[in-house]
């Protein structure tokens, strides 16, 4: 893809532009009323969990200030955790726990913090330093995903997920994002993170981007991305159409993470996903969203839904 390109050749390759997305799809099809159940991950969570939906187990929550000594009580024993506001956004104030030496916690860096560095993240978090509009959050002690080898050298420092973009239950694109060092082990892509566009139809890679540029292998690990297919992918596009039906939302994000022994995982919702899937698929939304509300339209219902996306949707379709 070029740096620049004129409008009239992004509205031929058919990409969606930002207030396209946010009037036509996140405004049509969203209800506000229904966001605190996507913005809340703990909200989130406790909705999948009723649907019998894969989450991260929860370990404990903290929610006001004179608790915050407590959460040493909930991680007392546990080797591996992580601390994230529930209204978080962009991977702020998430704080990956992969071990212990002695009384301190060595963190998806290799830096060691001790337990006053813990309490205060969590302070930070309950005062609503990471969340969205600075109101007071809480925080959620969670496990830590124990991913996928195959995924393994694919992501440096941090978990690899995979974001699905559904629309009337019907899974459009999807791209798997993964951690880099320049990314500080985060799956964010404006924080160099690169993002892999995957075939809906089969779940192989299709091309992969960092910081806009087309890359062939990871930038830490070396590992070829021309290789890289997903497992379990009928279940992760299963589980991104089922959440559409679970939010209420026509139009979403979900995240989703490949666990080593339980598969697809959800780890949170979005209620305005970004473009920049478009860039790793080197393809536009606009096309397949119309296509999606006539698949949606015609479906009997959501296995049919799935089957018409990954044919239509697919390089081999």
């Amino acid at each position: 893809m070029k740096w620049f390109a004129r409008p009239s050749r992004l509205r031929a390759a058919g990409m969606l532009g930002m207030n396209e997305r946010n009037i036509g799809y996140i405004g049509e099809y969203n209800p506000r009323r229904n966001y605190p159940l996507v913005d809340n991950k703990l909200l989130t969570k406790q909705a999948a969990e009723q649907r019998g939906i894969p989450v991260p187990a929860l370990y404990g929550v903290i929610r006001y200030q004179h608790e915050v000594n407590a959460v040493l009580d909930v991680l007392a024993g546990r080797e591996e955790f992580v601390i994230k506001p529930a209204q978080g956004s962009g991977g702020k104030g998430i704080l990956v726990v992969v071990g212990r030496r002695g009384d301190r916690f060595i963190k998806s860096s290799g830096r060691e913090i001790d337990a006053a560095d813990v309490c205060r993240h969590v302070s930070n978090i309950l005062a609503g330093l990471h969340s969205l509009g600075g109101r007071n959050d809480c925080a959620m002690i969670e496990a830590l995903i124990d991913f996928d080898p195959v995924l393994a050298s694919y992501s440096h420092e941090g978990v690899p997920d995979i974001r699905v973009i559904a629309f009337k239950g019907v899974p459009v694109m999807a791209m798997m994002r993964c951690a880099t060092h320049a990314s500080d082990g985060k799956a964010n892509l404006h924080q160099g993170a690169v993002g892999v566009g995957i075939d809906i139809g089969s779940g192989r890679s299709v091309r992969a981007v960092q910081n806009d540029i087309l890359i062939d292998a990871h930038p830490d690990t070396g590992a070829c991305f021309a290789d890289l297919v997903i497992p379990h992918w009928e279940r992760v596009l299963d589980l991104a159409a089922s959440c559409v039906e679970m939010t209420g939302l026509g139009y979403l994000g979900a995240d989703v993470v490949l666990d080593r022994e339980c598969g697809p995982m959800l780890l949170e919702l979005n209620a305005r996903p970004g473009l920049a899937i478009q860039v790793a698929n080197q393809t536009g939304l606009r096309n397949r969203l119309t296509l999606a509300a006539a698949i949606a339209a015609r479906a009997k219902g959501h296995d049919e839904r799935i089957a018409l996306a990954r044919a239509q949707f697919g390089e081999a379709g």
